[in-house]
C-alpha cells in the first residue's frame, strides 16, 4: 500500500453507497467465542448516572428501527401483526367471559393449544394482580404487581406471538416469500430449565413460566418447538428485560439493563447496537443502545388494547427483520449459524478505491477474540486474530480492529490510523530498528451495510435515522495490521511486560522527535509483544487517537483506566509526550496490581475493591482527581498504589516511573495550589514559577508548570526505561519467571534517576476526593 500523506485522508459519509463485487446474502450470526486474552475491566458498577445524560425518552421513532425497508416484508409484518393482535383480544374477551361464569379457562384450548391458558394469565398482568401462576382468585392490588409476577406473564406474551408465527410460516407457506434463513422466533430463554418429562434431559429443556424472573430472549430457528426447544447459544440472545413494581424503580431497571446490554457488548462479538425491555405494571418500554446516546420508546400499556398491539407489532418486527436492525453485524458472522461447536468467525473487511468507491472485500477468519468490547458505550473497540484460510485460523497471521469511530475534520478515527501509519513507515522506510515498532499496516475501509440492493458504509447515521442524537457521527471501520505476536495482555510474565513498556517508551519518543505526532491512547491493546532472535520485542498499534503536540483532546478514549491527568481534564493545555508517558506508567501499575494476563488475574473480583480500580470510575474529571491525590505525594502513591502491587519486576518500574514523573525538581507534585498555600512554600524558585501561572478556580496547577521540563523528564524516563529493560532481558534469557512472575528485591543501584525529589516543600497530601 502506498505511503499516504496527512491530507489524503478517506472520509466516507452516511449516504455514501459502496459497489459491492459480490453480491452474497449474509446470513443471521451473534458469536461468543471464547476469549484469549482479555482487557482489564474494572468499570463503574454504578452506571446510572453515567446514562440517565445519553437517555433520549419516549421516541416513538424507536419502533421503527425494528421496521423492515423493505416494502413487501414490512407489509407482511403488519398483516401478521393485526392478525394475532386480533386473535389475542378475541382470546382474552373469552377469558374475561369465562372468569366471570366462575369457569376454569387454564385448561388447553378449543384449537388445542395452549394459547388460552397464556392469554388468561395475560389477562392477571392487564388487570395488575399479583397472583401466582395458575390461582383463579379475585383478589387484586391496582399499586402495581411484583416483578416475579410481571416477568412470567411477559415471557407468556412472547410465548403467545412466537406460537402464532410459528403456525403462520407452516400453514401459510411463508417460507417460499421470506425464507427461513432470514427470519426467526424470539423466545424467553428461562432463568431455570425444568427436564420435560420423558425427554432426554441432554437435548431438550421445558420452558417454565414461572421460572422467567429477570429474563433475557433469544433468536431460536423458525419451526422451533415454543414450549421445549433446546437452551440457545449465547451468541443468540437479543437482549434482556428488566422488571419493576413501582414507576420510582425503574431508574434501578434501567441500570440493571444497561449492565446486561454492557455484558451483551463484551461477549457478542458482532454487536453493532442493542435492544432492552423494561416492565413496570402494565407499562413496558423499549430501548436500544446505541454507542453514544440510548433511546428509549413511549410506554406500551398492556392494559390497553392499542398498548398490546404495540408490543405484538415489536416482537414480529424482531422476528422477520434482518438481522442488522436487531443490531447484529452481517458482516461478521458465526459459523456454524445455531450451533456452538467449533465456533469461528468469518470477517469481511472492504478496502474502497477513493475515485471509484468501488469496494473490494477480503473474508478473513477467526477463532480468537484478543480484546472485547468492555464498555456500554463509545467506540467498542474488539481486536481479532485472524488469517485468510480458514485452514490456517490455528496460526493467525493477521490483527483485525473492528471499531466505531468519530468522523469529521479534526477527529480521531480510523483514517487518520491508516495515514498515520503510512506517514511513520514512509518516514522510517529502510530504518528497520525503528520501523518495525509500528503495526505494519495491510488495509483499512469502512464496513459496509446492505441497505436493499445496495451497500452503504456502516455509520450511525444510517443506522438510527430519524433517533434524536446530540452526538458526532460514528463511522463502523477495520483495520487490518500484521500480527507479529501478540497483545501485551498475553504476556507470559512481568520481565515480558517490562520490556514491551520500554520499547514503547523509545518508539514513542522517535515518533514524536521525527514527525511531532502523540499515541493518545496507550493502553493494554495499543502494545504487541514480539518475538525476535534475541528475544521479545515491544510494538505500538492502534493510533486511532493520535494527534499533533499542543492538540487538545477531541474524544477522552474509553479506556480512561490509562490516560493522563491533564487528558481527562482536557483544561486546554494541549497534549504533550509527557501525556503518553503518564499512560504507560499507569499501564505499569495496573498489570502489576491487577495481572498481566487473564490466567494471572484469578483475584480480578478483588480488584474492585483496590484504590486503583476508581481510575475507571465515573466521568473523566473524577478519574482526574483521584489519581491527581494517589499522585500527590511519595507516601501517597505508596499508600494507595504501589503497596498493593505484586513484589515484582512492575513494581520496581513502576516506583521510578513516578518519581521521573511526579516529583521533577522543577514541579510540585499533581496538588492545585491555593493562594494561602503559596505563600508556605518554602522553595523560592518553585513559589515564583508557580505565581507565573494562571489561577483556575482559584488555585494554581504544578502539572502546568511540569510542561516547561517536558525533555528533561521524558530523557529520565527513557534512562530509567532502558535500564529496567537491561535486566528484565537478562532475567528472561537467564530463565528467570519464564512461566510466571517471581518475586524480585529491589537491588542496591537502581537506575540513575536525575532532576527529582522524593517530597516537596509543603506538608501533607490533598483530602482523598469524593465522587
Amino acid at each position: 500500500m502506498a505511503p499516504r500523506s496527512r491530507e489524503d485522508e478517506m472520509e466516507l459519509r452516511s449516504n455514501q453507497t459502496l459497489v459491492d463485487p459480490e453480491a452474497d446474502h449474509p446470513l443471521p450470526a451473534g458469536v461468543d467465542l471464547g476469549l484469549e486474552g482479555d482487557t482489564l475491566d474494572i468499570h463503574d458498577d454504578d452506571l446510572n448516572d453515567s446514562i440517565q445524560h445519553i437517555l433520549h425518552r419516549n421516541c416513538n421513532t424507536v419502533f421503527k428501527i425494528a421496521a423492515s425497508r423493505m416494502p413487501e416484508l414490512s407489509k407482511v409484518a403488519g398483516k401478521i401483526g393485526k392478525m394475532i393482535a386480533a386473535d389475542m383480544e378475541a382470546r382474552l374477551l373469552r377469558a374475561t367471559r369465562a372468569k366471570g361464569r366462575g369457569r376454569n379457562s387454564q385448561s388447553k384450548g378449543r384449537d388445542n393449544s395452549p394459547l388460552d391458558a397464556w392469554a388468561l394469565d395475560i389477562l392477571r398482568w392487564t388487570k395488575s394482580q399479583p397472583l401466582a401462576l395458575g390461582d383463579d382468585s379475585d383478589e387484586s392490588d391496582h399499586t402495581g404487581i411484583y416483578a416475579d409476577y410481571v416477568a412470567p406473564f411477559f415471557g407468556l406474551f412472547m410465548l403467545f406471538v412466537a406460537h402464532h408465527i410459528n403456525e403462520w410460516f407452516m400453514r401459510d407457506r411463508a417460507s417460499e416469500l421470506l425464507g427461513l434463513e432470514d427470519c426467526r422466533l424470539i423466545l424467553p430463554i428461562a432463568r431455570n430449565n425444568k427436564e420435560a418429562e420423558g425427554s432426554d434431559a441432554s437435548s431438550v429443556a421445558y420452558v417454565d413460566p414461572a421460572d422467567f424472573a429477570a429474563f433475557e430472549y433469544g433468536m431460536f430457528p423458525i419451526g422451533s418447538s415454543v414450549e421445549r426447544q433446546v437452551a440457545p447459544a449465547p451468541h443468540l440472545v437479543v437482549g434482556g428485560a428488566e422488571v419493576v413494581r413501582h414507576k420510582s424503580d425503574y431508574g434501578e431497571a434501567e441500570q440493571r439493563l444497561a449492565k446486561k446490554t454492557k455484558a451483551l457488548f463484551f461477549n457478542q462479538h458482532n454487536r453493532r447496537f442493542a435492544w432492552g425491555l423494561t416492565a413496570r405494571s402494565c407499562t413496558v418500554c423499549a430501548y436500544v443502545f446505541g454507542m453514544d446516546d440510548i433511546w428509549a420508546s413511549t410506554d406500551m400499556d398492556i392494559a390497553s388494547a392499542e398498548g398490546r398491539q404495540a408490543l405484538i407489532s415489536l416482537l414480529v418486527d424482531w422476528s422477520l427483520c434482518p438481522v442488522d436492525r436487531l443490531g447484529f453485524d452481517p458482516s461478521i458472522r458465526y459459523s456454524p449459524i445455531w450451533s456452538s461447536v467449533n465456533p469461528y468467525l468469518e470477517i469481511d473487511v472492504y478496502e474502497v478505491d477513493e475515485n471509484t468507491s468501488h469496494a473490494r472485500k477480503r473474508t478473513y477468519y477467526s477463532q480468537r477474540c484478543v480484546g472485547a468490547a468492555d464498555c456500554l458505550t463509545g467506540r467498542r473497540a474488539r481486536y481479532f486474530a485472524a488469517s485468510t484460510d480458514p485452514k490456517s485460523m490455528g496460526e493467525p497471521a493477521f490483527l483485525i480492529k473492528d471499531v466505531w469511530s468519530t468522523s469529521g475534520s479534526g477527529s480521531a478515527n480510523d483514517t487518520r490510523e491508516s495515514s498515520v501509519l503510512n506517514i511513520l513507515h514512509a518516514e522510517f522506510d529502510g530504518y528497520s530498528e525503528f520501523s518495525d515498532s509500528f503495526a505494519q499496516l495491510v488495509s483499512a475501509g469502512p464496513v459496509g451495510i446492505r441497505q436493499g440492493d445496495a451497500l452503504v458504509a456502516d455509520t450511525t447515521d444510517t443506522a438510527f435515522a430519524g433517533l434524536p442524537s446530540t452526538s458526532r457521527t460514528r463511522q463502523h471501520r477495520r483495520t487490518v495490521t500484521k500480527l507479529e505476536g501478540s497483545l501485551i495482555s498475553e504476556a507470559d510474565n512481568e520481565n515480558q511486560v517490562v520490556v514491551a513498556i520500554a520499547d514503547a517508551m523509545a518508539a514513542l519518543n522517535t515518533v514524536y522527535s521525527k514527525c511531532k505526532i502523540l499515541h493518545g491512547n496507550i493502553n493494554d491493546r495499543a502494545i504487541l509483544l514480539q518475538k525476535t532472535a534475541d528475544g521479545i520485542k515491544g510494538v505500538l498499534a492502534d493510533f486511532d487517537y493520535a494527534s499533533s503536540a499542543g492538540d487538545n483532546v477531541a474524544e477522552t478514549p474509553e479506556s480512561v483506566l490509562f490516560q493522563s491527568i491533564l487528558s481527562l481534564e482536557n483544561s486546554g493545555t494541549g497534549r504533550s509526550p509527557l501525556d503518553d508517558a503518564e499512560s504507560l506508567f499507569y499501564l505499569a501499575c495496573s498489570l502489576g496490581t491487577l495481572g498481566i494476563n487473564r490466567a494471572d488475574r484469578a483475584e480480578f473480583v478483588a480488584g474492585r475493591r483496590l484504590p486503583i480500580s476508581s481510575w475507571n470510575k465515573g466521568v473523566a474529571e473524577d478519574i482526574a482527581s483521584i489519581k491527581r491525590f494517589h499522585m500527590s505525594t511519595v507516601g501517597s502513591f505508596d499508600e494507595e498504589i504501589q503497596a498493593r502491587m505484586r513484589d515484582g519486576p512492575l513494581r520496581n518500574l513502576a516506583l521510578d516511573m513516578y518519581r521521573a514523573l511526579f516529583r521533577h525538581l522543577g514541579t510540585f507534585g499533581t496538588r492545585r495550589i491555593t493562594n494561602a498555600e503559596l505563600e508556605e512554600i518554602r522553595d523560592d524558585d518553585i513559589a515564583a514559577a508557580l505565581r507565573a501561572l494562571p489561577v483556575i478556580d482559584g488555585r494554581r496547577d504544578p502539572l502546568a508548570l511540569r510542561l516547561q521540563f517536558v525533555d528533561e523528564i521524558i530523557s529520565n524516563l527513557l534512562d530509567i526505561l532502558a535500564w529496567h529493560r537491561n535486566r528484565a532481558l537478562a532475567a528472561l534469557h537467564a530463565g528467570v519467571a519464564s512461566t510466571a512472575p517471581e518475586p524480585t528485591t529491589r537491588p542496591s543501584a537502581g537506575p540513575s534517576l536525575k532532576h527529582y525529589r522524593d517530597e516537596v516543600p509543603l506538608a501533607g497530601p490533598s483530602k482523598r476526593p469524593h465522587h
